[in-house]
């Protein structure tokens, strides 16, 4: 079968490392080259290095008595660990194509049925220290 122009075909080789990952927020800006710069980062609450518990009479773990480090409970982690640097093209092609995916993605939500509230779990479900 002839085609009427001429055809490409792109081969992807992935590198055995390859580990996507979940982000939800990015910072960056324009570098002083002009290119636009991209860090992602996965905002979430900071794992503490220690915690101390009171034991109480019966033997059971008690209240938390201290955290370390002590300001665990005032702060967020932004936790990057990738960036991406793009040319202002690239940018602009980079941006129509996530901007196709959004509009199919919502095309997909769009089509769903609309499903029941979810039900709150029973008193007592779930974790604890």
């Amino acid at each position: 079968m002839s085609h009427p122009n001429p055809e490409v075909t792109f081969k992807y080789v992935v590198a055995p490392d390859y580990n996507p990952v979940y982000i939800n927020g990015a910072h960056g800006g324009v570098s002083p080259r002009g290119e636009i710069m991209v860090n992602f980062y996965i905002e979430r609450l900071p794992l503490p290095d220690s915690i101390t518990h009171e034991i109480n009479l019966n033997g059971t773990i008690g209240n938390e008595t201290a955290s370390n480090p002590p300001d665990l409970k005032t702060t967020l982690v932004r936790h990057v660990d990738t960036g991406i640097v793009l040319t202002v093209e690239n940018a602009r092609i980079f941006h129509a194509w996530l901007g196709e995916r959004i509009r199919e993605a919502e095309a997909i939500e769009r089509a769903k049925p609309a499903s029941p509230s979810p039900t709150p779990p029973a008193m007592g479900d779930g974790m604890t220290h």
